[in-house]
């Protein structure tokens, strides 16, 4: 098998970026290609691990790498004409590495391709329940769903019975935050951009209440009639306007999780906040966060989410798209709301 194995090689599809951005990205900055082909077998002398790639995730953080940008941020720009990167769950097909062996599935950073022949592992992870769906991993049980674990346990450190505000709550990351109030006994509240989705926040995920951002003229008035005694925890995914409503309803000593600010990520200049006062007036803390400074506690998180999966107080919502080379559309659509719960991608069955 070895031996069959060392000599096969595939062609191998990839999405790549065509040129840098600025603005609302397009399907047709994106692309598929079919670049030669890839052995299947781990190079001698390395510790890499080949996989196979089964789902990708369309995470919002990947707007940014989009743009070339002066300064680095907590994550590099994408290459242009090279396969973008990003979280997904593969399979592994052959392995020098001494934590994965043929056969084992992983989620992780992994390339946007059919095969990836992946170096540098820190933040590939052997997945150790197989008894759900492997998607999870791209959500619920990845990335995401430890996003907001991180944000709503170790930045707001909530109490019983406050008062919890989230928006673009119908997100991967937001539909879990508020799940996971709940469970703490909170009074949840969710914005999205659609009736659709204030629905599912309601049926579905269980909030108290949900409303429309696009249908509220006043932000501000839609929040104190939701809030009449305050917020003590704003879940922040959305940024602008949003924010500036949200920090006068705040409590005094409310706490805001910055996540993500999405409705800055296409914008040339972005939007200006007027009420940064508040945090003053209301001793608010707000404290931005990054999930990769975290990473020790995934088994406190993953034990603890994947018990509430299998008794049921957990669900969980997936915007499914099938074939790499739909990719680019699904992508793309995240930052026009299109997708309904968690966008992934399916690039081949197990």
């Amino acid at each position: 098998m070895a031996e069959k194995r060392e000599e096969a090689a595939v062609e191998n599809k990839k999405v790549v970026l065509k040129h840098y951005i600025t603005g609302f990205p397009k399907e047709s900055d994106v692309e598929l290609v079919t670049t030669g082909t890839v052995r299947l077998k781990v190079p001698e002398g390395t510790t890499a691990v080949l996989v196979k790639n089964l789902y990708l995730s369309c995470d919002p953080y990947m707007r940014s790498r989009m743009t070339k940008h002066d300064e680095p941020s907590y994550v590099p720009d994408f290459i242009p004409g090279e396969a973008i990167t990003g979280y997904g769950v593969a399979k592994v097909l052959d392995s020098n590495h001494p934590n994965f062996n043929e056969g084992d599935y992983v989620w992780g950073i992994t390339g946007w391709e059919e095969y990836s022949l992946i170096s540098s592992t820190e933040r590939l992870i052997k997945i150790k329940y197989t008894d759900v769906p492997l998607s999870y991993y791209t959500g619920l049980l990845g990335m995401p769903g430890f996003t907001a674990y991180i944000g709503f346990f170790e930045i707001c450190k909530p109490k019983k019975g406050e008062y919890v505000f989230i928006s673009a709550a119908s997100g991967a990351v937001g539909q879990l935050v508020g799940q996971f109030a709940k469970l703490m006994g909170c009074y949840v509240v969710g914005s999205a951009g659609s009736d659709e989705k204030v629905n599912l926040l309601k049926d579905k995920f269980g909030f108290d209440d949900a409303f429309n951002y696009k249908q509220e003229s006043d932000l501000n008035a839609a929040l104190k009639r939701r809030f009449p005694e305050g917020i003590d925890i704003y879940f922040e995914n959305v940024g602008g306007a949003m924010l500036d409503a949200v920090l006068p309803n705040m409590r005094i000593h409310g706490r805001i999780a910055a996540c993500g600010m999405i409705s800055q990520y296409n914008l040339e200049k972005p939007e200006g906040v007027r009420n940064l006062i508040f945090l003053i007036i209301k001793r608010i803390r707000f404290e931005g966060f990054i999930v990769f400074d975290h990473y020790d506690k995934y088994p406190e998180f993953l034990e603890f989410t994947v018990a509430h999966i299998k008794d049921g107080t957990i669900a969980y919502v997936e915007d499914v798209v099938e074939g790499l080379e739909n990719a680019p559309k699904a992508l793309v659509g995240l930052f026009f709301g299109r997708n309904v719960g968690k966008q992934l991608v399916v690039v081949a069955k197990d």
